[in-house]
This record gives C-alpha cells, sequence and structure tokens, in this order.
C-alpha cells in the first residue's frame, strides 16, 4: 500500500483524489490550507490547517508513514511548494508538482506582466481610476494606500489584512460566465482588471470580457517551482506518474 499526501485545494487536487481513491494500492490523504471558511472537499481523508513550516511536514510525514507527496496547491501558493520541496528532499521521498497551464495572451488583449503585487499597484497609475481586483482575498493590503483608486475586490471570503480607503467588496465563487463578467464590468465602470495568472477556466471569463471592452489588464507572474522534482500539468498526469511509480 502506498501512502500518498496531496497537497490540494485546486481542481487538479479533487480530481486526481477522485482518479486514485478507487485505485487499488493507493492509501490517500488530501490537505488544505483551512484559509477559505467553506473550501469544496475532495473525496477520501481530508486534513485542513498548516504543518508548521518545512520542518513540521516534514515530521508529519514521518509520523504519518507517507510514501509521495504530490504537490498539487493553487499557482501562487509558492510557500507550501517550497515547504513540500524541502520535507520531501529531507525524508527522501518522491515528490510531483501539479501545475495548470498559465493564461496566454491573444490578439486583442492589452496586457501588462508585472511580478508580484507591488508591481501591480505601481502599475495602476495612468490606466484608470476604476479597478477590478481579483487576486483573492490574500495580497490586497499592497493596494491599500491607493487612495487615487477605486476598488471592486472579488473574493471568496472577505481580506484579513488593510485595504484600499475606496472600495466595493464582492463576495463570490467560480466559475463565473461571460455574460456576468461583461455585466459587471459595464456596471461598475471598471477601466482596468488586475488578476494573477491562475490559469484554468474557472475564472478565466474576465479575460475575455476584458478584452471586449478593451481594458487594460495587470497580470501577475506566477512564482517560481522549486527546482529538482518533476511537474505535471493535469490531474490525469499526475494519476499516470504515480501508477508508473508504483
Amino acid at each position: 500500500m502506498t501512502k500518498i499526501l496531496i497537497l490540494g485545494g485546486t481542481r487538479e487536487a479533487r480530481d486526481l483524489a477522485r482518479l486514485a481513491s478507487g485505485e487499488r494500492g493507493f492509501d490517500l490523504v488530501s490537505s488544505l490550507a483551512g484559509r477559505v471558511s467553506d473550501p469544496r472537499l475532495p473525496e477520501g481523508e481530508v486534513r485542513v490547517g498548516g504543518f508548521g513550516g518545512a520542518d513540521g511536514l516534514r515530521d508529519w510525514l514521518a509520523d504519518n508513514a507517507i510514501d509521495v507527496v504530490v504537490d498539487a496547491t493553487h499557482p501562487f501558493a509558492g510557500r507550501i511548494s517550497e515547504h513540500a520541496a524541502l520535507a520531501a528532499d529531507a525524508r527522501g521521498l518522491p515528490l510531483l508538482h501539479v501545475r495548470r497551464p498559465g493564461w496566454t495572451e491573444v490578439p486583442g488583449d492589452r496586457w501588462i506582466r508585472v511580478p508580484d503585487l507591488p508591481a501591480a499597484a505601481a502599475a495602476l497609475t495612468g490606466l484608470g481610476e476604476r479597478v477590478f481586483l481579483t487576486i483573492g482575498r490574500q495580497g490586497v493590503s499592497a493596494f491599500a494606500g491607493l487612495d487615487a483608486h477605486w476598488f471592486l475586490i472579488r473574493a471568496i471570503d472577505p481580506p484579513v489584512d488593510a485595504v484600499p480607503a475606496r472600495h466595493e467588496l464582492l463576495l463570490a465563487r467560480g466559475p463565473f460566465a461571460l455574460e456576468q463578467e461583461v455585466a459587471l464590468l459595464a456596471e461598475r465602470r471598471i477601466e482596468v482588471l488586475v488578476t494573477k495568472d491562475s490559469g484554468g477556466t474557472l475564472t478565466e471569463a474576465k479575460l475575455e470580457a476584458a478584452r471586449r471592452a478593451a481594458l487594460p489588464v495587470v497580470v501577475v507572474d506566477r512564482p517560481a517551482l522549486p527546482a529538482g522534482a518533476p511537474v505535471v500539468d493535469s490531474a490525469r498526469a499526475a494519476h499516470d506518474w504515480l501508477r508508473e511509480l508504483g
């Protein structure tokens, strides 16, 4: 029996748990960070909460006799990916990263790519006053000092840190239909969109809506994954990797 830890919270992690849960010889446990109040749960055993850094994860892997680690976290969950790499290396365990493909700019897009959220805040100067901020609740504080802008902040849960003085909070979970996104941009008179390059289909309709409205889009690039471990771009590819490993 191969005991597998799936570091999850994404559609890919849920799909992998579904694919592998019925596989003979696999014993799965999925771990969620607990940052969303009402998460979508995968099939099988689930734990919720942090590990206490790389050392805490290393100890948890040992205490729970984990044989394989699959990092299927959000593309912007850079810290847990680093901790997974360190902990798996310390335990001598196989590690796989699962990352969905990022979004690709197409004709008609007006993208400004930036390396991080502070750079995204700096890039807003001159692009427009009314900003649609779609980065989740974490990192909103990077925009808190921009008093000249108005922000529509969309997230699943409310931000816990500082927020811009002029803002509207819209609590919602994707997927979002294109018609909804087009209407939202028009109703709120949005002039610029800020998003992370999360990839996937759940929230990409906003990009098409911005394209149709000829709006500039500030796109935050993903953090780099730790070197050394293999990377696949889908749950099915991860399932194939696990079967080959076994």
